[in-house]
């Protein structure tokens, strides 16, 4: 089977299996991180057919779903690229980018080690700020049933993996703790350039947030 092939079959794949999702991880935001990895790619002259793949699959089975198990997500990916008879170094390198792709916490250092994980990482994390940021952690916060907001609840660190999955904050707290770090954390100078942009957006309605929070406009 060709790479196109491929590459369209799994679009349709991960599309079913994600359509109408309501914690903003549906296919929609598979959509816009392939074509965000699309983007970088080319700019960085990374291996397209790897990237796609990767940005694809990325959120197959995505551990916040799975009990914390990062584990499920590549298991799904290669099982699938395997059905297609995909070469099983690609497959191994898709499954890699899988597994490290996404943040653990603020103290855990990203494994992600090749051009075209950077790139994926970063068309990932590109959809978790910005004006479509604030609308999936409102999504998700409510999905899981969080507080929108309290004061008696402390932005955390997280040191490990454990401590961040486990972590019950409110989705206020998620700004501080993970979407106004990932400006400093993107790899690619293009990513570097849209996340200030993005950033800025998430401190304009924070602070707004903030003052409406504390009766300030009125």
């Amino acid at each position: 089977m060709d790479q196109d092939a491929v590459i369209n079959q799994t679009k349709e794949y991960v599309r079913k299996k994600l359509e109408g999702e309501s914690s903003g991880h549906d296919w929609w935001h598979i959509y816009r991180v392939w074509k965000n990895a699309l983007y970088i790619g080319k700019e960085e002259k990374a291996d397209l057919y790897i990237v796609q793949l990767s940005a694809l699959l990325h959120d197959i089975a995505d551990w916040k779903f799975h009990d914390g198990d990062d584990s499920i997500g590549p298991k799904l990916a290669r099982e699938w690229l395997e059905e297609l008879q995909v070469e099983g170094l690609v497959i191994s390198h898709v499954c890699q980018i899988i597994k490290d792709v996404s943040f653990k916490g603020a103290g855990v250092k990203s494994q992600i080690k090749t051009l075209e994980g950077m790139v994926v990482q970063d068309a990932d994390r590109l959809d978790a700020i910005g004006a479509i940021g604030i609308a999936r952690t409102f999504a998700y916060g409510g999905y899981k049933g969080r507080e929108l907001y309290s004061p008696d609840i402390k932005n955390k660190k997280h040191e490990s993996f454990d401590q961040y999955k486990n972590d019950k904050g409110t989705t206020i707290n998620h700004f501080y703790e993970k979407l106004l770090l990932l400006k400093d954390l993107m790899n690619t100078e293009i990513a570097k350039k849209i996340a200030k942009d993005r950033h800025v957006y998430m401190e304009q309605f924070l602070a707004r947030f903030f003052k409406e929070w504390n009766g300030e406009d009125y």
